[in-house]
């Protein structure tokens, strides 16, 4: 069981599950057995609920039955851990929910701006081959029979469209295969290196900054309903980014925080934040409302992180589909034009 994980939308129905029985004065004990009898459906989260239910009612708190569990993210763990030792385990345990909610969101939304252009390129790759295995060799065979040889004929330069179809079947094919290595490494202890190469381009580059963003404000607020103190929530949240470029402002911030700014402050002094998102966070630290302008800034910088994905899938699905008509009418192009030729000649 150690080896099977909860879901992001697991993990956020589950705290927010427990957060509104620890709102109500369930205890722990309780709380879980009640989780546990509403779902008779098995899987990892059931088996990770026996195992709880018996640290529980032995006594255990909420984090060492998690960690016992062994389903729950190690981040989920280490904050209900401490929103029992501040006494704030409901506000950790709805903003866990809402972070992990918001993980979902963002992840499928990426998915989701992927998938299309994924499977235009496995469109073109497909009319390429039916061109180069059907449509092509038909022309040909209609004019070797009426010229004699294809070759030889004033018709040669139809071999054009092959060569052209070709060409494009190639960097269709390599450009699968760049995609497809991509994929598995990004899911393999080589993603650092893939985000690294990915953040060498522009477009991708901001994609990067801004999901790293993203992840770091959310941690933060999490952190922060946590009880914890913001130079330690701000280096702990650093760790969830997977961004370097985002590292290297957070360290900047925190270095300012050593000097005895908050971390509002320390972030609009250092551009961490686009300057209208600074002030937010300003305003927020200075009238106490903290923690909210955070969760209100993660919605918006989900939102920003969409926006730029949905910009180079807007970019990327016109020139696809242009190399696709391009590739496609040249070709019909090259063989349509001899036989306007032949039929001219035949009238």
């Amino acid at each position: 069981m150690r080896g099977r994980k909860l879901d992001s939308l697991g993990v956020s129905a589950f705290c927010e599950s427990m957060a509104m029985m620890v709102q109500s004065g369930i205890q722990m004990d309780e709380a879980v057995a009640l989780l546990r009898s509403g779902r008779g459906q098995g899987g990892c989260l059931e088996e990770g609920l026996v195992v709880m239910q018996a640290e529980t009612e032995a006594g255990k708190g909420l984090s060492v039955a998690m960690e016992k569990a062994g389903i729950f993210p190690e981040y989920a763990v280490r904050m209900v851990a401490a929103g029992e030792s501040a006494g704030r385990l409901e506000d950790v345990l709805f903003q866990l929910a809402r972070y992990y909610a918001d993980q979902k969101t963002m992840t499928d939304k990426l998915r989701n701006s992927v998938l299309y252009p994924v499977a235009m390129l496995g469109i073109i790759i497909v009319v390429l081959a039916v061109m180069l295995t059907m449509v092509l060799p038909a022309f040909t065979d209609v004019y070797d029979n009426l010229t004699g040889s294809l070759a030889a004929s004033a018709y040669a330069y139809v071999q054009w469209a092959y060569v052209l179809c070709w060409a494009a079947m190639g960097v269709m094919l390599v450009l699968a295969l760049v995609l497809a290595a991509g994929f598995a490494l990004w899911n393999s202890k080589k993603r650092g290196a893939i985000e690294g190469l990915l953040g060498r381009v522009p477009a991708c580059g901001a994609i990067l900054e801004s999901l790293g963003m993203f992840r770091f404000t959310a941690a933060l607020s999490t952190f922060l309903a946590s009880g914890q103190m913001q130079d330690i929530a701000v280096a702990e949240s650093v760790k969830m980014t997977s961004c370097r470029a985002v590292e290297e402002k957070v360290d900047r911030c925190a270095r300012r925080m050593s000097q005895g700014h908050g971390i509002a402050q320390a972030a609009y002094d250092e551009g961490l934040f686009e300057p209208v998102y600074g002030r937010m966070l300003l305003a927020g630290e200075r009238s106490g409302n903290l923690e909210s302008v955070l969760r209100k800034l993660t919605g918006l910088l989900a939102e920003h992180c969409s926006n730029l994905v949905e910009r180079l899938v807007g970019i990327v699905d016109p020139v696809l589909s242009g190399v696709l008509m391009l590739t496609v009418g040249l070709s019909l192009l090259s063989v349509m034009l001899p036989l306007m030729g032949l039929l001219s000649t035949i009238g």
